[in-house]
């Protein structure tokens, strides 16, 4: 360390000169100049300008932006809104044509019910009209037997086979009901027993027994009125009577009800004669 290190110095400071102070002053105020015009110029260039500028554009972006969301979400609100009410409107249409479909179909029954309930109508009057009819011919061929002189006791005279004939012709249609004993269902021996009984002649009720009420006679010299048997004399399982012309009347079966049939489709095994 140099021993004069602390050693204040005894030198006087020079004077400056009064014109270096102005050089100096001088280059001070021309840079301060310098510095404040530079200033004063440089916003105008400067990238903090264009920001402000730019501000507005972006603000109006996203007024504009908020504007069309809040538009599409009403839409959306709307068509939401339009949805239910076709919705609503749907359920109801449906709920109504269901109603309507209800009521059609009860009214669809109840005219069917009342279709068949005029036809049954119907059908019984025919029925009962029909009975009545067969009623007063069998009351007209009772009295027109007693008026030809004809004994109702009797077993024999002119005109019973034609009574017999004309009763049995009567029933032509009538149902085949087995056990059923008229006056619209038949079987065929209650049948037979009813012709008969018309002319004053009791015949069992059964087939096998009618086979043999009578006298036998052959199939080649039949007489109206004859009963024609179908099995064994005594054994037989069927009856009818003969009507002339190589025809029979029969309760035949359940398909065909009372009706006329030729011999030769279904020939008898035999002929009893009662009259």
């Amino acid at each position: 360390m140099s021993l004069t290190a602390h050693i204040p110095s005894h030198r006087k400071p020079r004077p400056r000169s009064a014109s270096k102070v102005a050089l100096r002053a001088g280059v001070a105020g021309g840079v301060l100049s310098t510095i404040a015009v530079a200033g004063a110029a440089g916003p105008a260039n400067a990238e903090p300008v264009t920001a402000t500028i730019e501000m507005p554009t972006l603000t109006a972006d996203l007024a504009n932006t908020v504007a069309v969301s809040a538009e599409a979400t009403q839409q959306v609100a709307h068509a939401y809104d339009l949805q239910a009410q076709q919705d609503e409107a749907a359920a109801q249409a449906a709920k109504i044509a269901k109603k309507e479909k209800a009521e059609a179909e009860r009214k669809a029954e109840a005219k069917r019910k009342a279709e068949e309930a005029a036809k049954k109508k119907a059908a019984e009057a025919a029925a009962e009209k029909e009975r009545a009819s067969r009623a007063a011919e069998r009351t007209t061929l009772s009295a027109s037997s007693n008026d030809s002189g004809v004994s109702v006791g009797s077993s024999t005279g002119t005109g019973s086979a034609a009574t017999v004939v004309a009763f049995l012709k009567a029933q032509l249609g009538d149902a085949y009901v087995m056990g059923a004993s008229g006056p619209n269902a038949w079987d065929c021996s209650s049948l037979v027993q009813a012709a008969y009984r018309t002319v004053g002649v009791d015949l069992p009720r059964v087939s096998q027994d009618q086979s043999v009420a009578g006298t036998q006679v052959g199939t080649s010299n039949l007489q109206v009125g004859d009963i024609l048997y179908w099995g064994g004399a005594g054994s037989a399982y069927h009856v009818g009577v003969y009507i002339g012309d190589g025809q029979y009347l029969d309760a035949a079966n359940p398909s065909k009800g009372v009706v006329i049939q030729d011999l030769s489709g279904y020939p008898a095994s035999g002929a009893v004669r009662v009259l």
